[in-house]
């Protein structure tokens, strides 16, 4: 059973103080290896559903590359402090599973994006998904989303101005455990709601590679999307995230543009809050997933000024999600202790802005 959610932050404040609580980081150990998923429970994504519940997903197993991986998700009830047992919401025997996406639609539709990897490395994997009418409480059959192999996702999707779904993906390649390829790009899917059908955008190419994009919705037909480098886990001071910008609504992508942020080879977060400001959740490192840092912008992506750490110190942060719900409270999960802990931040906007 999940711990319940603890107060982090400055080391002294006064707890009757509006400000103090304004400032507060809490976060709860929603799972460790101590649940029967297996030891492996990385990564996880959140989203907040239209009754009010919050619901995770995550892939378990005994480890990255084992054979016997499962997408498992859990309920935390509105008001709540105790997450459900984790429940297989989609196994292969065949084959092994990846990264899992939970988002629910306009039309309260719960789509569940996931990976299946038939071969020994991520290079071979294609993207399935369910869906869900009643909130993850029961779910459809599995589906084909991309045949191409080594096509992946990892980021939510956001609904454009033409009310199409847009679902940032990624095609990676090279034949190895502990290296992506140059060629390794990010794009992104369209579907459209009414005819049901998915079209795909151009690749976004840049000096080694990138993959994994968060994407935001700036204003009109604006879009910004932040990517992991590509590359290999070597120590060194040449990974920067990539920042690619689309002004049609997704349907074509600039090319990728290095950033001044470090990116030590692991994803990135990207979410517009509701006063139109940018949430942007990244390592601030070259090196290591430590620390997991949240920066804001005021100034539609231009700059992002404003900067705490929400998990520092040793060990690893790893593959931040984040909402926001309708009280404003900002949601990032992610994992931790080689990928064995889920973790779960939430705070207010101003815990950031602090100067």
């Amino acid at each position: 059973m999940a711990a319940m959610i603890v107060a982090l932050g400055a080391a002294c404040f006064d707890p009757l103080s509006a400000a103090s609580v304004s400032t507060r980081i809490r976060t709860e150990r929603v799972f460790g290896p101590e649940t029967a998923t297996g030891r492996y429970k990385h990564p996880v994504c959140i989203t907040d559903l239209r009754g009010g519940d919050l619901f995770i997903a995550y892939y378990g197993g005994d480890g990255e590359y084992s054979t016997t991986t499962s997408v498992f998700g859990s309920r935390r009830a509105r008001g709540g402090y105790h997450w459900s047992k984790p429940q297989a919401l989609a196994h292969n025997p065949m084959y092994a599973m990846g990264n899992p996406v939970v988002w629910q639609a306009p039309d309260t539709t719960l789509w569940l994006f996931f990976v299946v990897r038939p071969g020994e490395t991520w290079s071979s994997s294609r993207i399935m998904a369910k869906t869900s009418k009643d909130e993850g409480r029961t779910w459809t059959d599995p589906f084909v989303v991309t045949w191409e192999a080594g096509t992946m996702v990892r980021g939510r999707p956001i609904t454009v101005p033409s009310g199409q779904y847009l679902l940032p993906v990624y095609h990676e390649t090279g034949d190895d455990p502990e290296f992506t390829a140059p060629d390794t790009s990010s794009f992104f899917l369209l579907f459209d709601p009414k005819t049901r059908r998915w079209t795909e955008s151009n690749r976004v190419r840049s000096r080694i590679g990138n993959l994994q994009p968060a994407v935001a919705l700036l204003d009109g037909n604006h879009l910004l999307a932040m990517c992991r480098r590509a590359g290999d886990y070597v120590a060194g001071h040449d990974g920067f995230v990539v920042r690619t910008e689309s002004t049609d609504g997704g349907k074509t992508w600039s090319s990728g543009v290095e950033t001044e942020f470090p990116n030590p080879n692991a994803a990135v977060e990207l979410l517009r809050l509701a006063n139109g400001h940018l949430l942007f959740v990244f390592n601030n490192s070259m090196t290591d997933r430590t620390p997991l840092t949240a920066a804001i912008s005021t100034d539609n992506g231009r700059s992002f000024a404003h900067r705490r750490n929400l998990a520092e110190g040793p060990g690893d942060f790893g593959y931040p999600t984040a909402i926001q719900t309708p009280d404003g409270k900002i949601h990032v999960t992610y994992t931790s202790d080689e990928r064995s802990v889920i973790r779960h931040a939430v705070f207010d906007e101003s815990a950031v802005l602090v100067p």
